[in-house]
């Protein structure tokens, strides 16, 4: 389950994105990005956030952008730093494209191969639990075969629609949509 705050962020998620956007490679482009929505993912400890964010192009492409949020540095993943972020609730926030975090790509390979979903969203308020749908919807085809998790390799499509050979796939749809969102690749 992924509890929200309603809070702040200073930067904003798209600030950071936007920001991030134009120095990669896979990027090039795109413009005039808005917001469609996002999942998360359920880290078993508890300690990374694990989300998913969807834009659309100018031109209608829509891109999957993955972040991890966490409230120290993932020692040795700088380069897949977007920035810090100031949360009104939980104070700083280091956000890392997702693909080098190694806590999303464990939760990720797990949910597409065991046929996963979403993580429930819920906010507390006064000492209940007031749950929020995901405007992305997520769901993992699962894998019947056994995998050996260090002959996995975890892919993340970027520009939905692109095509992707995989064992198994994270499919998203949301409002107006629907495409492969990831994809686990088994060595075996």
């Amino acid at each position: 389950m992924a509890l929200l705050h309603h809070a702040t962020l200073t930067p904003s998620k798209p600030e950071l994105i936007a920001a991030w956007l134009p120095s990669q490679p896979w990027a090039t482009g795109l413009t005039g990005l808005t917001p469609i929505g996002g999942y998360r993912l359920d880290d078993p400890d508890g300690e990374v956030g694990l989300e998913g964010i969807l834009v659309r192009t100018d031109a209608g492409e829509v891109v999957h952008v993955p972040l991890t949020y966490r409230a120290a540095p993932l020692a040795g993943a700088e380069e897949h730093l977007l920035g810090t972020t100031e949360h009104s609730a939980l104070g700083t926030r280091w956000v890392y494209d997702a693909t080098g975090d190694p806590v999303w790509r464990a939760v990720l390979a797990e949910t597409i191969l065991t046929g996963g979903t979403g993580a429930e969203e819920y906010f507390e308020v006064d000492g209940r639990r007031e749950h929020r749908e995901p405007l992305v919807a997520v769901a993992g085809s699962g894998l019947t075969t056994g995998a050996h998790p260090e002959q996995l390799d975890v892919v993340v499509v970027r520009r939905v629609g692109d095509p992707v050979e995989a064992d198994a796939v994270l499919t998203g749809a949301w409002d107006g949509g629907s495409g492969v969102l990831a994809a686990v690749r088994t060595g075996g």
